[in-house]
């Protein structure tokens, strides 16, 4: 316990929040892992709200379209979702959710994988929809987890790529095997690629999963992961589950909120990829849809 008090307080008398002055550009970030039951859900809304508190305009986009969820942890029914605005029932603008967090929420939709077969009109308006966006300073894009045409699309438009994986075998077997695909399926597109770590006992069990994964995939796939930190295993995540508030929330000192800030602050510290934005974004995500 001592050895997690002093991490703890290491890592909140860092300048976390310290942020260089640049243009403004969106910053999107899609949030992945090899197999489901890892927290990812949880780490994209905890992290929307860690943004949030930093004065940022966020917007979380629920991208599990098998099997949304992230309504679930928000404790709300949305009305509308993405499918509403393919079917050119609503806009954009109009399905956007206000939170109680500070961020905007976009739910997602089954069915969202007709994406594969718009037509270039469809296509158009989608892109023109999506580009109302471009006034957030981020999106975080919450995928499914495992591999789909979908998956893929929102992994190769994203400016990073955030794995996440917990120590258990499964997870990390898992973890490699979503990087495998990913760098071997988006051959044409260098992704920037990080590796978080949620669900550890100290910060020791983190760095040795994280390098056990990295340099696994450096020596095998000759590709380049970053380690962009961890998460406490802590009771208040399964409490935040229960009571549908995030953990951020229920108690913004705890262990795994003091972590998230700290990565974010981390985030904040790098610089934006110079392709970076929704305009590019949509390219890349469209790239090759239209003939």
């Amino acid at each position: 316990m001592e050895e997690q008090a002093k991490e703890l307080r290491a890592l909140m008398n860092e300048d976390n929040f310290a942020r260089p002055a640049a243009p403004h550009k969106t910053r999107i970030i899609a949030i992945t892992s090899g197999k489901g039951g890892v927290g990812k859900t949880n780490i994209a809304v905890n992290m929307a709200i860690a943004y949030s508190q930093l004065g940022k305009k966020v917007i979380l986009i629920d991208g599990d379209l098998g099997m949304a969820n992230v309504n679930v942890l928000l404790s709300v029914v949305p009305q509308y979702n993405l499918m509403h605005v393919i079917n050119r029932k609503k806009t954009m603008n109009e399905i956007i959710l206000d939170t109680e967090f500070g961020f905007k929420f976009i739910a997602g939709a089954n069915g969202f994988s007709k994406i594969a077969n718009l037509s270039n009109d469809e296509l158009d308006y989608f892109a023109k929809e999506f580009a109302s966006l471009s006034n957030a300073d981020i999106i975080i894009i919450d995928t499914g987890a495992g591999i789909s045409n979908n998956v893929l699309q929102f992994l190769s438009a994203a400016d990073e790529v955030y794995v996440i994986t917990t120590p258990e075998p499964t997870a990390i077997t898992d973890a490699y095997g979503i990087i495998k695909i990913i760098t071997t399926e988006l051959l044409q597109r260098q992704i920037n690629l990080k590796l978080l770590v949620n669900r550890v006992h100290s910060s020791d069990e983190g760095k040795r999963i994280s390098d056990l994964i990295i340099n696994i995939v450096a020596q095998f796939l000759n590709y380049k992961v970053e380690y962009i930190g961890f998460v406490y295993d802590d009771p208040v995540v399964q409490a935040s589950v229960i009571r549908q508030k995030p953990f951020m929330i229920i108690n913004p000192t705890s262990k795994p909120a003091v972590c998230l800030k700290h990565i974010v602050g981390r985030i904040e510290k790098t610089d934006i990829p110079s392709d970076a934005g929704v305009s590019n974004f949509l390219k890349k995500f469209l790239g090759g849809k239209k003939k």
